[in-house]
């Protein structure tokens, strides 16, 4: 029998890296402040798990000012959609064994 957990992809384990992956999905741009309150995260756990994201190309980080203040958006690559989509398929079929 096949390996029916080989095609999980690694980086999507944390269930914060799937939330944001999720929400970007149905979402094509959020902003720092909507994610981290989506998915109930400190400002350092957010951006500890973007930066993983962003170290494998599956987000994009736009950071500009508002006025004063900050305001980084986020956007999920093609090859993080894909990616995203390989993994869920992945999980599907698990759930059909």
């Amino acid at each position: 029998m096949k390996n029916p957990i080989k095609d999980l992809n690694k980086i999507f384990d944390s269930r914060i890296r799937l939330g944001i992956m999720s929400a970007l999905m149905v979402k094509e741009i959020m902003n720092f402040n909507s994610l981290k309150d989506l998915l109930e995260v400190t400002d350092g756990n957010l951006a500890s798990h973007m930066k993983s994201l962003e170290k494998e190309q599956y987000v994009t980080v736009q950071k500009q000012f508002i006025g004063r203040k900050p305001n980084t958006n986020f956007k999920a690559t093609v090859v993080g959609k894909k990616a995203f989509v390989k993994h869920l398929d992945s999980l599907e079929r698990l759930m059909n064994i």
